[in-house]
């Protein structure tokens, strides 16, 4: 496969974990070294395994996963943006509360891995279609992996910039709460599900 096909395939399928990284640090306002590491390393790591566990699965596979992987990102993404909105809408301005209970880290626990499989659930499908078309997988999932985690790292501290702006920070994490439910209803839309409702 054509190397600028890869990579362009790669920021294609960078997107969603992009916007997802906007959003967790707006969420999460100071973005540490360790947290940027969880979220890149996570985000790389499922990028480019979800690609050779597609190629794996193979055609005979093909229709049961693609009849499912699109309501299973939106679901998950749809859990993490309603736990954002939530937050952001419920926030006490009092610091004082703020301390007693901390707002949940993205980069840890189910969260994270709720945020992985949400993000890389395209990049299940890629592979599905180059097993098809018997192309080798690795050097594209490696590829894959690595452009996701480097806008990973530039969408978490893009986000951590918007956040610090205080009378922006509350806003811009309702909208990042939405933006996951925008990233999830499209995903959808792009699998047809809308055209069999209407």
């Amino acid at each position: 496969m054509n190397p600028l096909t890869i990579i362009g395939i790669a920021v294609a399928l960078a997107m969603d974990a992009f916007a997802v990284a906007i959003a967790t640090g707006v969420s999460l306002k100071q973005v540490s070294l360790r947290q940027t590491f969880r979220l890149s390393w996570h985000f790389c790591l499922f990028q480019a395994m979800m690609p050779i566990i597609g190629w794996g699965l193979g055609a005979s596979m093909h229709g049961y996963v693609e009849a499912y992987a699109h309501w299973l990102a939106f679901i998950l993404l749809a859990l993490v943006g309603s736990n954002m909105l939530k937050e952001a809408i419920l926030t006490d301005e009092d610091e004082e509360d703020e301390k007693k209970s901390p707002r949940k880290d993205s980069t840890k626990g189910m969260t994270l891995v709720m945020l992985s499989v949400a993000t890389s659930i395209d990049a299940l499908a890629v592979g599905l279609s180059m097993s098809m078309l018997r192309v080798s997988i690795i050097a594209p999932a490696i590829v894959i992996g690595i452009v996701a985690g480097l806008f990973t790292i530039a969408g978490l501290h893009l986000g951590k910039r918007v956040a610090q702006l205080a009378w922006l920070s509350i806003w811009a994490e309702i909208v990042g709460g939405l933006v996951l439910w925008l990233i999830g209803l499209n995903i959808l839309r792009e699998n047809g599900v809308f055209l069999a409702i209407f």
